[in-house]
Formats: structure tokens, sequence, C-alpha cells
């Protein structure tokens, strides 16, 4: 009874009031009301994504451009990682297509998927070095329809999403136009940037330049053979000691635990198949933040928000941890993280000399432009427009 006479009381004195000062009074009501929302703290800036699908040709004659490819994965995926949006990083998924190999399925465009969008670089890793090259027929606008259809795109015009097809035959083979097929990347906020392996002219004649230009992307030409030049530095046995290190801190779990963590050392053995250097730049990407391995280490499994230890059973744990209590798992896992942290913390450090030391001697570097080169180029100016900041 009370509540109800005050209800009646607040009510009559509002009505008295509009009466009293008329539209006056409601106007100062929705003032203030409007600015109480007004003042009302902003909501955190969202994370970016950033999707990037790599249209290789594995055709007999793109040799070059897959061991540029296999080479420089890691430079470029060092540049992805430098990426911010008010000062949050993105996450970042690449995925792989090889197409124009006559091995692959004629009745499917002669194109295979070979990894879907994926943050597990390793996987990227030892899927490109699995591609090789045949003879075949090489059809742009056909692979290009494929990945806008079949890869998981954002439907979020302010992430970054990028297709990079290299090729060296004309852009308009095959029963798919790649008119048609840049468009539709266009309506899923695509952009196409072709990269033809040959002389810039012949590039534009064989039409790469107009496929690009449908999506406002970039058009670039690479010598496919030009081989990748490391520079060593004084910094990079440090480093290397220092990623084998960084091995020892992953937890392996699960069914697949084994398996990735060995495939994790496969990976380091085929980036220092290009030399020490090439491993060294691995290293750092290891660093950072794009590298994840949610999926079979228990130190990142353990920074997901729904992730429940004491739901891993026994058998999935690696043996030195089936023995342990809940609480000494708990510190394992900790103390794993914190030397995983300060090897991270190590490598960033050095790896700032590295460069400092990399770009004195670049200066003298011979012209020409390169897989990596290129991709960088395109993602810093299509990046700009998504307000990403390297």
């Amino acid at each position: 009874m009370k509540k109800k006479t005050i209800f009646l009381f607040t009510t009559f004195c509002f009505a008295f009031a509009c009466s009293l000062y008329g539209n006056n009074f409601l106007l100062l009501f929705k003032k203030n009301i409007t600015e109480k929302a007004l003042n009302l703290p902003d909501p955190p800036p969202q994370q970016k994504k950033i999707k990037v699908a790599l249209l290789l040709d594995t055709s007999n004659s793109m040799d070059g451009l897959i061991e540029q490819a296999k080479s420089q994965l890691w430079t470029i995926v060092n540049e992805l990682a430098l990426a911010k949006c008010d000062g949050i990083k993105p996450t970042i998924q690449i995925a792989l297509y090889e197409y124009g190999n006559d091995r692959l399925n004629a009745m499917e465009g002669y194109i295979k998927m070979v990894t879907p969008l994926t943050d597990d670089l390793d996987k990227i890793s030892e899927d490109l070095f699995k591609l090789t090259t045949n003879g075949g027929s090489e059809f742009c606008g056909h692979v290009i329809q494929t990945a806008c259809k079949q890869l998981d795109w954002s439907s979020d015009g302010n992430d970054l999403q990028v297709i990079f097809i290299a090729g060296n035959e004309p852009f308009n083979q095959g029963g798919v136009p790649y008119q048609k097929a840049c468009a539709l990347a266009t309506s899923k906020n695509i952009v196409v940037n072709t990269i033809y392996c040959g002389p810039y002219e012949e590039g534009i004649a064989g039409l790469w330049k107009s496929g690009a230009d449908i999506t406002k992307g970039n058009y670039m030409s690479i010598e496919q053979d030009r081989k990748t030049v490391y520079i060593p530095s004084p910094y990079d046995d440090k480093i290397s000691d220092l990623n084998t290190q960084l091995n020892t801190t992953y937890i392996e779990y699960g069914s697949l635990g084994k398996e990735k963590k060995i495939k994790q050392a496969e990976q380091d053995v085929n980036a220092e198949k290009y030399g020490k250097e090439n491993k060294v730049i691995r290293a750092v990407s290891k660093s950072s933040h794009v590298y994840k391995n949610k999926s079979w280490d228990l130190v990142d499994a353990s920074d997901e928000k729904d992730f429940k230890l004491e739901q891993v059973p026994t058998s999935d744990l690696p043996q030195e941890m089936q023995s342990m209590t809940t609480v000494q798992k708990q510190k394992y896992i900790e103390t794993k993280k914190a030397d995983r942290e300060k090897i991270k913390t190590e490598i960033y450090q050095l790896n700032m000399q590295r460069e400092k030391y990399i770009a004195e001697q670049k200066k003298s570097e011979a012209s020409g432009k390169s897989l990596d080169k290129a991709m960088i180029e395109a993602i810093k100016k299509q990046a700009a427009e998504k307000n990403l900041t390297f």
C-alpha cells in the first residue's frame, strides 16, 4: 500500500510539472536522460580479424614461386603480427590453395583447398612443404570463386580479408569468368591481389591487373626464380638456442598432442633448410601472439575462458603429469607459462637488435620484388583502410 501511494504521488508531481511548465519541462527531462546516456563509458573496441588466402599455381613452371612461399612464410607472418587497431592486435588466419596441377581433379577445375583458414601456423608450413609442381591448366577465375565460397570469411566489413593469387598464365582461362569471381569477392568484402610471375607489362597484357582492379586490390609482378637472400646477424645463434628452449615449454595433451609436438620440431627443421637465418625468423613468429596451439598445448589452452583442467582425462596428459594432483598440474602449467614468457621476451629483445643490424646491411641490397615483399606491400596498404597500423 505504501509503495502504491508513493507511485501515485510521483505520478501526480510529474503531471503537475508538465501542466505548469509545459513542453519546457519535458525537454529538460529528455535532456537529462540523454546526457546520462551520453556519459556512459564507450564500449571496448572490437578485436579485428585478418584473413589471408594464398592461391598458388603449382604447374610445372612454378617451382620458384613455391620455393619463395616456403622460404618467406615466416617473414610474412612476422609482418602480420605487427598489426594493431586501437592498441588491440587482431587475430590472424591463413588458408592455402593450389591450382593448375594435373594431379588435381579436372572436374573441380584442377583446384585443391590444401588448408582452410586456420591460426595453426605449423599446419600451414607443413602443407606448404608438401606442395610439388606438375603440368596443368591454370583457371584463375575458378580458384578465386572456389576460395570465396569454401572458406569461412567474416561478415564484418571492418575485418581485413585478402586473397593473393600467384601464377604466370593468362588470367581469363577456364570456364569461370574472372570478372564474375572477383565481383563475388567484392560482395564478401574480400580484396583480390594478383601476383604475376614474370615481367610487369606481360602480366597486364594477361589481364592480371584487370582482375585486381575489380576489387581495388594490388597488381604486382615478381621474379619467381629470385632466391631469398638472408642476412646473418650476431644474434642468430642466441635466438636459435632460445627457440630450442621455447619448445620445451609446450605441454602436449589430447589425441594429437604428441604428433603435433613432433610436427612443431619438424617445421623448425623445414625452416632451417633455407638457412639458420630463416629458422630464426620462424622463432620470432613463435614468440609472437599469432603463434597459437591451444588444440594440443596445455599452456595455450589454459588461456581460454572455457578451459577446465580437471576435465582433461588423465590418459590425455603427458606421462610426467598423470600422477599429479589438480593443484600440482596447475602449478606445472603456470611454471611452463612463466618460462615461455621469459623466453619470448628475450627473443623479442634480441630480434629488435637483429632487425636494426639487418636494416643497416640492407642499404646496399639489390632491387627486385619477391613474393613476401609483394604481399607485405599490399597488406599494409589495405590494412590502413581498416584502421590497422604496423
